[in-house]
């Protein structure tokens, strides 16, 4: 290609060194999507219909698990499809697509995370004032600033990339559109596009780290001042879940932005997206299902009156013949 290209498409070479193992990875990625997909479906099935999971917690995560789905969503089929691909190519409105819709889940999540430490924060720091405090007005309002804070993020950054026409190459060492990655391709002046990026993560990615850590921090010294170790178990067993999620999320998120550029091989940098964007969100379903008794409780109840209409259909039928 010419030092300067119009891009009309991408080309993904993310998973391109192993071409024997195409089939592999599009069973394991497969089953992935489908287990993230189902999990996640459960839990929103489960908020909805268990009358016991009505509360501010398990709002902020049906919005968890529902941001999961777009998330993962708007990787995973592109590059199921590209498997059987000889060229893994995705056009360049396609990419730009992904770009948003990936940056708004992305954004919305880091702050979603931190609201829900907020919640976590008024049930064990101020227990009595706790149903007054996160009423359903202020439920709805934080979770639509969470998601307020990614759409304004993503679009922003993808009008920004989206003002870049010039291109050294259309080869992404990927297997997804990052704006990092475009940047890196572009023969114009991203100065403004860096600045902003910067800013951005400051904003939308440490700001609720910080907020989160500092929610955490109240949280464990209120528990610590709880006499009966009975009820330190059973205060810190409200919040473990989230906290195991918040950990993995910017654990992974960490590592796959703040680490150096130089000395990772192509399949060392599709591992890590992998771990950050795909295994993640399969995570959290499967995190929030283990470790919680109310969602157990709420799942059981529904296996057994989903076995009790069907037997009670079948007496139905019986008794009709």
């Amino acid at each position: 290609m010419g030092n300067q290209t119009l891009i009309t498409e991408f080309v993904f070479l993310g998973f391109s060194n192993h071409p024997n193992l195409q089939i592999l990875f599009f069973l394991v990625f497969l089953v992935i999507y489908t287990i993230t997909l189902l999990g996640n479906m459960l839990i929103l099935t489960l908020v909805r219909n268990d009358p016991t999971l009505h509360t501010p917690m398990y709002f902020f995560l049906s919005n968890l698990s529902f941001l999961d789905i777009c998330y993962i969503s708007t990787t995973v089929p592109v590059m199921l499809v590209n498997f059987f691909q000889h060229r893994k190519t995705i056009s360049y409105s396609g990419c730009m697509a992904q770009l948003f819709f990936l940056i708004t889940c992305a954004g919305t999540e880091c702050v979603l995370l931190a609201v829900m430490a907020y919640d976590r924060y008024v049930a064990i720091c101020k227990p009595l004032s706790y149903s007054s405090i996160m009423n359903t007005r202020l439920c709805v309002q934080l979770a639509g600033f969470a998601w307020l804070c990614g759409l304004v993020n993503s679009l922003v950054h993808t009008l920004l990339t989206s003002a870049i026409v010039m291109y050294k190459s259309n080869q992404l060492s990927h297997f997804f559109c990052d704006v990092p990655l475009l940047l890196k391709l572009s023969c114009s002046d991203t100065f403004v596009n860096e600045a902003v990026l910067h800013l951005a993560s400051a904003l939308i990615g440490l700001s609720p780290c910080l907020f989160t850590v500092v929610s955490y921090g109240y949280i464990i010294s209120a528990i610590l001042k709880i006499r009966s170790a009975m009820g330190r178990f059973k205060a810190f067993s409200t919040c473990t879940s989230h906290l195991i999620v918040v950990i993995i999320f910017y654990a992974t998120s960490n590592f796959n932005y703040n680490r150096p550029s130089s000395g990772y091989s192509l399949d060392i940098d599709t591992l890590v997206s992998s771990l950050y964007c795909i295994v993640t969100p399969m995570l959290n379903p499967v995190i929030y299902s283990l470790r919680n008794k109310e969602v157990k409780g709420a799942f059981k109840k529904m296996v057994i009156k989903y076995f009790a209409s069907v037997a009670q259909s079948r007496g139905g039928v019986g008794t009709q013949q």
